[in-house]
């Protein structure tokens, strides 16, 4: 027997991959209880909130899996400049392996449901969190902490602008090149 949690555990993995992928508003309702196997009644059983609720979930599961891909791919650096090169050939490798359809795993989602406060809050945790990642490990590397959390706004806000320049244009030189500029700046601020 199928347990319940596992019904819901899906559904919130399928549909972080569809409005990943697709958008709030293009994801119907049908199209999340099929792509989470899930019986036709499930949706609201499980999310009495419907479609809202499970967006900022399925936000959230994709927040935490980046924040934890972004702490492994850091912490296994042996240097920043290192770390921002396979952060970015991450990234990289997982755009063109979608066929450029899945750039930043909450970008679509805030700018599609933006008049949803759940879902923005939901975004907004999400992009707390993978700066406080970075912060943490730049600070850690020994950049002193406000100096640390304003890298991690840049490096933040230049790597989402580069995945969706590099998703729209299907070419990955805008990724590689704020990557560059990165790891340059990230060198040149290392004590």
């Amino acid at each position: 027997m199928v347990r319940r949690t596992d019904t819901r555990n899906r559904m919130v993995a399928s549909a972080a991959e569809l409005f990943h992928t697709q958008g709030y508003h293009a994801t119907g309702l049908n199209q999340l209880v099929s792509a989470g196997s899930a019986p036709k009644g499930s949706l609201y059983f499980h999310f009495p909130g419907g479609k809202e609720q499970l967006a900022a979930e399925a936000v959230a599961f994709s927040s935490e899996n980046m924040a934890a891909l972004l702490r492994a791919t850091l912490d296994s650096a042996p240097d920043a400049a290192t770390a921002i090169t396979r952060v970015i050939d991450a990234l990289g490798r997982n755009l063109v392996g979608s066929g450029y359809r899945s750039g930043c795993p909450i970008a679509t989602v805030a700018l599609d449901a933006g008049d949803s406060e759940p879902i923005r809050q939901a975004c907004t945790d999400g992009y707390t969190s993978w700066h406080a990642v970075i912060t943490e490990y730049l600070a850690g590397q020994g950049i002193a902490a406000q100096k640390a959390a304003t890298l991690a706004t840049i490096a933040l806000s230049a790597i989402e602008g580069a995945l969706l320049l590099a998703k729209t244009q299907h070419d990955l030189a805008p990724l590689h090149a704020v990557g560059e500029h990165l790891r340059a700046t990230f060198e040149r601020e290392l004590p």
